[in-house]
């Protein structure tokens, strides 16, 4: 079943992320998909902070990833794929740890790696419409 969710400002995020963490507890995999610019890492953003991250978030488009602490003190783990150029690059970074190791892993540009994602992610697709502006999510 799928559910979507229209967010007219960037001040509605928090509340998306709230409701997509809601829907799905049990979920640790979340993927992104979306156009450049349709808001991903800015979403992305207000996942961490609903999920209590005390760190400062920003895209590891470079890095591939970048490591959050919560205050609990787990890790959230959050992937940007877009610069990749083959599949073996997410191979040899060890993806399997963090895909499988329970934590959150928020993934951006996951088409670029879509057959190592496992079964139970979570895809999340931002759309911004054209004339409103607003980002329609669906999940």
């Amino acid at each position: 079943m799928s559910q979507q969710i229209i967010s007219k400002s960037p001040g509605d995020l928090q509340s998306v992320a709230g409701q997509l963490i809601q829907a799905h507890p049990e979920a640790r995999i979340f993927a992104f998909y979306g156009a450049l610019g349709a808001g991903k890492t800015t979403f992305i953003k207000a996942m961490c902070k609903t999920l209590g991250v005390t760190d400062m978030v920003n895209s590891p488009t470079f890095a591939l990833i970048n490591q959050y602490q919560t205050k609990t003190g787990g890790p959230v783990y959050h992937f940007d794929f877009y610069r990749i150029r083959k599949i073996e690059e997410a191979m040899d970074m060890g993806y399997e740890d963090y895909f499988y190791g329970g934590d959150y892993c928020l993934i951006e540009w996951p088409e670029k790696i879509e057959s190592l994602l496992p079964d139970e992610t979570i895809r999340v697709n931002i759309v911004e419409e054209a004339k409103s502006g607003n980002r329609v999510f669906s999940f």
